[in-house]
């Protein structure tokens, strides 16, 4: 029997509501516990550097296998990945609610999680495709995104929640519940039947993979080893940092891989990407952007709790409150644009996207001086949230509208692979260079200042060259008090950190929002006209289709 209008909406509505429950699931295990991990590293009995590798093989887990998720999509089809992923995604989550230890840890968070998200993602892209219309699909993929950014803004307030009034535990055990909720509504889509004549590339899963693992690997390293020039006391290769030989090498592998592709795909074997996606213009616009939208993203999720928390010494929960005006605005952007202003310039609304990104990262650099509150994020968050949330209202629909339907697993497996690495390279960048500038703040404030003792200043010189690390008053007063240094040449260094800490946060948020200006040059892939719609045309000229 067929569907009334009514009840199609409503079953179009469910599928959306459980597409963007995945989404935001997917994305809040990459956030939720980045306020918790001491507290999880004491609860297993590891360090603090333990669960940092945990959430690193999780982000290189994904990377490696999402182009490989998108093409099984296609062959089991997208209904049933995106099952099977929760499934698997789930179990992850249990085996995590419950580790003992490290180990259990990482098969659980690291490995399973990671093997669910990388069926789930691309499969997400290709079943909006699939269950949307070419008019729908800007509403839609908006509402999608929109619910993967905000949890990543609403991270760390469940996370601080969870962590200070019940266990961190509770994070996952609620994931398992909400894995549950998602599979019971899954027959409620609309699924294209399974690709029998497609077959994996196991050849290429591995090559991509690994291209993929040197390249995220070297770059989550580089805070810690130097892109280019060995950080003092760290790893040297043939006089360069490990970081630019495994991003070259990472570079390397993958040229190996889409010139293996095209061999294969000429003497008609099954290849797991076809190359010739890339030589689409909308396509390579909209992956593009979406790289800037998740590097510029991170970049400002990594730098503003990290002011809230360290430099102003508020809690988890208040950190996450603080956090909140960017949801708000960008839940209005990606959903408003595409209700009221259907047929607006995706190109427009991208660069204006950029633009409002570019002013609020400007307006909170300019912002931070010793003695500000915690108030001063509201306004540039506001403005961060307009710009990512318009953003998430059209690069969805550009990327999959670019290809028939029938291929839009192979652009989710591209997107989310795109989008991983935009969010690796952006909280890499902004951290190594936080620390830098940090560093060289704090090292040349301490020999300028009469009331630090040159021996004391020579000795900083020395031993901090690699790197300060970013602590609070309350933390370097208690390194200092071990030291024993006196209260006096303290009182001088806590005064230096406070403006070496902002020093550092402003020359991150400085990069970000030059590489937001250079994404609002470089837009010129992006359509000027909604997919499903004629281009406008010139007086005398006709039509033409959206190429």
């Amino acid at each position: 029997m067929a569907l009334t209008s009514p009840d199609r909406q409503t079953a179009t509505g469910t599928v959306l509501f459980t597409l963007a429950c995945g989404q935001f699931l997917m994305t809040l295990d990459s956030s939720v516990m980045n306020v918790s991990i001491a507290t999880v590293a004491e609860d297993v009995g590891t360090t603090v550097t333990g669960i940092q590798t945990a959430i690193t093989m999780y982000t290189l887990v994904m990377a490696a296998l999402m182009i490989t998720g998108g093409k099984i999509g296609q062959i089991i089809s997208f209904k049933r990945s995106f099952a099977i992923g929760c499934v698997i995604y789930g179990a992850g989550s249990l085996t995590t609610a419950l580790a003992p230890d490290l180990t259990v840890l990482l098969i659980g968070w690291s490995l399973l999680e990671g093997i669910g998200a990388a069926l789930i993602l691309p499969a997400i892209v290709a079943l909006v495709a699939t269950n949307f219309d070419r008019s729908q699909r800007p509403r839609a993929y908006g509402l999608v995104a929109a619910f993967g950014a905000i949890a990543v803004a609403v991270g760390p307030l469940i996370g601080g929640l969870l962590t200070t009034y019940a266990s961190w535990r509770w994070v996952f055990a609620g994931e398992v519940v909400v894995v549950l909720g998602i599979l019971l509504l899954t027959r409620h889509m609309r699924g294209l039947p399974p690709d029998r004549a497609t077959r994996l590339d196991l050849g290429g899963t591995a090559l991509s993979g690994l291209g993929l693992v040197l390249i995220v690997f070297g770059v989550l390293r580089g805070g810690t080893w130097g892109f280019v020039n060995p950080k003092p006391g760290g790893p040297a290769w043939l006089g360069l940092s490990p970081v630019f030989w495994l991003v070259i090498a990472g570079g390397v592998v993958l040229r190996w891989f889409l010139s293996r592709e095209r061999a294969r795909q000429r003497r008609g074997r099954p290849v797991l990407l076809d190359p010739g996606l890339l030589d689409n213009r909308l396509l390579r616009g909209g992956l593009n952007s979406f790289l800037f939208q998740y590097l510029l993203q991170a970049g400002l999720f990594f730098t503003v709790p990290l002011y809230l928390s360290v430099a102003l010494g508020l809690s988890a929960i208040d950190t996450g409150l603080r956090i909140l005006p960017l949801s708000v605005t960008l839940l209005l952007a990606a959903v408003g644009v595409p209700r009221f202003l259907p047929n607006a310039s995706p190109r427009r609304v991208v660069q204006l996207g950029f633009a409002a990104l570019f002013a609020g990262i400007v307006a909170l650099a300019a912002a931070l001086e010793v003695g500000a509150g915690p108030e001063i994020v509201t306004w540039p968050l506001l403005l961060a949230g307009l710009g990512i949330g318009a953003l998430a209202s059209q690069l969805g629909s550009v990327t999959v509208s670019a290809v028939p339907d029938e291929r839009s697993a192979e652009v989710g497996g591209l997107q989310n692979t795109v989008t991983n690495l935009g969010a690796s390279v952006g909280t890499a960048l902004a951290g190594a260079v936080l620390i830098s500038g940090l560093t060289t703040s704090f090292l040349t404030g301490v020999q300028a200042n009469p009331a630090i003792p040159a021996e004391v200043s020579a000795q900083a010189q020395v031993q901090l060259a690699a790197g300060i690390p970013f602590l609070s008053n309350d933390q370097l007063a208690a390194a200092l008090s071990d030291a024993g240094v006196d209260p006096s040449t303290a009182a001088a260094a806590l005064a230096q950190n406070e403006q070496s800490r902002l020093d550092g946060l402003r020359a991150a948020l400085g990069l970000l929002a030059i590489i937001a200006l250079a994404a609002l040059f470089l837009t010129r892939g992006i359509p000027t006209h909604q997919p499903g719609t004629a281009p406008p045309t010139q007086p005398g000229t006709a039509r033409s289709p959206q190429a």
